[in-house]
């Protein structure tokens, strides 16, 4: 009877099994509910009866989890079937699953402790208020094998179950020379989960970084994009990722003829570009000087020099740190605005006879 109840309880398991798709454990609590076949120690003298458990639990990891159950039975003694004997108790069992990745139930082994209450009825007679009754107390400890179907990210699994229960009762009155007994338990039961079962992670494929995700010298410029992937930090660079050149054109800070003396109309544009530069400091700066095409390269040279000289003095007197102003630089006539196609009168052009702040950063 035994091997026959157990193989009703482990198919029952099974089949539900094949059509689970998750894994066993889950994170949430649930309630446990479970009937079967309290298989009596015949020491007991009492018949076989069907028993019931209620209980709730936990994983505690993917491989461990732990319920408190209640459970309760009522056989007959094979005696007398007018007495009554009934059973009721409370467990705290331990599960250890043995998961495998891909299988989508578990086997298990059971340990558990706990308290039973035995409510026993007795021939008193001729007593007057026979039947006697016992109520007592006592330990139990339990051990068993079961399986599980799939509970994460499902409504409910299936739990079936065999397990043997060790009741340490020595004061059995139908039983008086026992001091334990040993009942064998096998049922089928239902793990539900509380709250809604737990969305599946989604992992995004991992996917490689390709140039144009990568900028490996911080200057804003992909390296797919990158022509010059070694830009030191501060320069100004462009969309292909190269350092450019950029100049702030003093447009009126011109010079009359072979003259370096700033005129009158180039003071006032100075004087607003001294105040630009100390509300930006972080600009840093060239100063360059040019001059037209007349004469010879020799001496337009220095008179581009002499040029950026007077720029220079006229900022660094006006507010500007010189730690901030490179030069001052004279480029003579080697960079006009004006080509020299021209002879005159780009010769004489003020275009070209010019100052220019060219920013190092």
């Amino acid at each position: 009877m035994k091997i026959h109840l157990l193989s009703t309880a482990l198919l029952a398991g099974l089949t539900f099994a094949q059509v689970a798709n998750a894994q066993v454990s889950d994170d949430r609590w649930y309630l446990t509910g479970s009937a079967g076949m309290n298989i009596q120690d015949n020491d007991r003298g009492t018949r076989n009866a069907p028993f019931g458990m209620l209980g709730v639990g936990k994983f505690l990891n993917e491989n461990w989890s732990l319920d408190g159950e209640l459970n309760y039975q009522n056989p007959n003694f094979d005696s007398n079937q007018d007495m009554n004997w009934s059973q009721y108790g409370i467990s705290l069992d331990a599960r250890r699953y043995f998961n495998v990745e891909g299988r989508n139930w578990a086997p298990y082994l059971l340990m558990g402790l706990g308290y039973q209450r035995s409510e026993e009825e007795f021939d008193a007679f001729p007593a007057i208020n026979s039947p006697g009754q016992r109520e007592e107390g006592n330990l139990a400890a339990k051990v068993g094998i079961g399986l599980q179907s799939a509970l994460a990210g499902k409504r409910a699994a299936i739990r079936t179950e065999l397990a043997y229960r060790a009741d340490f009762d020595d004061g059995s009155v139908h039983a008086r020379n026992e001091d334990w007994f040993g009942d064998v338990l096998a049922s089928v039961g239902v793990v539900i989960p509380l709250g809604a079962p737990t969305a599946a992670a989604v992992v995004a494929p991992e996917v490689s970084p390709t140039c144009a995700d990568r900028d490996d010298d911080g200057d804003g410029v992909n390296n797919c994009d990158d022509q010059c992937p070694n830009s030191v930090a501060g320069q100004t660079i462009g969309p292909n990722g190269c350092a450019v050149n950029v100049s702030i054109d003093l447009r009126g800070v011109n010079f009359n003829f072979d003259k370096s003396t700033l005129r009158a109309d180039a003071v006032s544009i100075l004087a607003e570009a001294a105040e630009i530069l100390k509300r930006h400091p972080e600009l840093n700066v060239e100063v360059a000087g040019h001059t037209d095409q007349c004469g010879k390269d020799g001496y337009n040279q220095k008179l581009s020099e002499r040029r950026a000289r007077a720029v220079y003095d006229y900022l660094t007197s006006h507010g500007v740190s010189a730690s901030r102003l490179a030069g001052p630089i004279g480029y003579g006539e080697s960079r006009p605005l004006e080509d020299k196609g021209q002879a005159f009168p780009a010769c004489k052009s003020e275009t070209n006879r010019r100052t220019e702040l060219n920013v190092q950063n």
